[in-house]
């Protein structure tokens, strides 16, 4: 039994500090909008270690429908916002637009010829 090796580990470090950053913002906040970035973050881990090229133009499709989403829920709350640095990055409309950019990139990234397929066993 072999231990697979992971298929980039740029996207399996950005996935975990992502992952890692959701849950600090989970737990100073408290807000329902945190857990995008540990869903996405555990996306990512998952997509580097043993993502496709499917798999990444579906995750970058997903993020741009998420995004979208958010963007427009933290545009609805923006009236009601502190102007605290923590509180910004712990809203929905921060995130949203992080999720709409990186699923941009996700989808450039996945047409690019940086990204291998894996072997078949």
């Amino acid at each position: 039994m072999s231990i697979r090796r992971p298929q980039s580990i740029v996207t399996l470090i950005l996935g975990i500090a992502l992952f890692v950053l959701g849950v600090l913002s989970l737990i100073s906040n408290l807000s329902i909008g945190s857990i995008i970035p540990l869903l996405i973050g555990i996306s990512l881990i998952y997509l580097g270690w043993a993502g496709t090229r499917t798999a990444l133009i579906v995750f970058g499709h997903a993020c741009i429908v998420v995004g979208c989403f958010l963007i427009t829920w933290g545009l609805y709350l923006i009236p009601y916002c502190k102007p605290t640095l923590l509180h910004v990055f712990g809203r929905p409309l921060f995130w949203g637009f992080f999720c709409l950019f990186g699923g941009i990139c996700a989808i450039y990234h996945a047409f690019c010829n940086c990204v291998k397929c894996p072997k078949r066993d």
